[in-house]
């Protein structure tokens, strides 16, 4: 299965509506959203997706409680903290915030993809049996480049992608 993962939205619609439509054209069978998706109004633009979404609360979100209002459209529920099986996989998702909490999560060794956030900066990495996944920013505030990434449960890598087409 190709899982598409994205984080630190903060709002942006246009990179929402472009990472939705990257990952429809993809077939991804899951959307995994490592938190800071900021407002309500947002979620709406997350309905195009064609397969299941889930997801963690980054710090900056304020109405969580009317985020899951809007999410439970979708038939999503975000906490701050997931943890979830695919294609045989035992995933976390948080939205790292807390670095000791983040590397404890890790080395654990309880899961096989911890998707994470919060750093803006994208990055792969393999630490013990554990595929850490930071997408980067889907927003692109911060670095002006907005990415998400692909996972391949079969192969059990991902790739960092770029939003191009805003």
């Amino acid at each position: 299965m190709i899982i598409g993962i994205m984080g630190d939205s903060h709002d942006n619609k246009d990179a929402i509506e472009s990472a939705v439509n990257f990952f429809n054209q993809e077939g991804v069978g899951l959307v995994i959203h490592t938190g800071d998706i900021i407002s309500p109004f947002t979620i709406e633009f997350f309905k195009n997706l064609k397969c299941e979404f889930k997801g963690v609360f980054g710090n900056n979100e304020g109405d969580r409680k009317t985020l899951n209002k809007k999410l439970a459209e979708i038939n999503a529920e975000f906490t701050s903290f997931a943890e979830f099986e695919v294609a045989g996989k035992n995933f976390a998702a948080y939205h790292g915030t807390d670095p000791s909490l983040l590397d404890a999560i890790v080395k654990s060794e309880k899961y096989d993809v911890v998707a994470t956030g919060h750093t803006h900066t994208p990055e792969v990495t393999l630490e013990g049996k554990t595929l850490i996944v930071n997408p980067g920013e889907t927003c692109g505030y911060l670095t002006g480049v907005m990415t998400v990434a692909l996972l391949d449960t079969e192969t059990m890598s991902a790739d960092i992608k770029e939003l191009t087409n805003i």
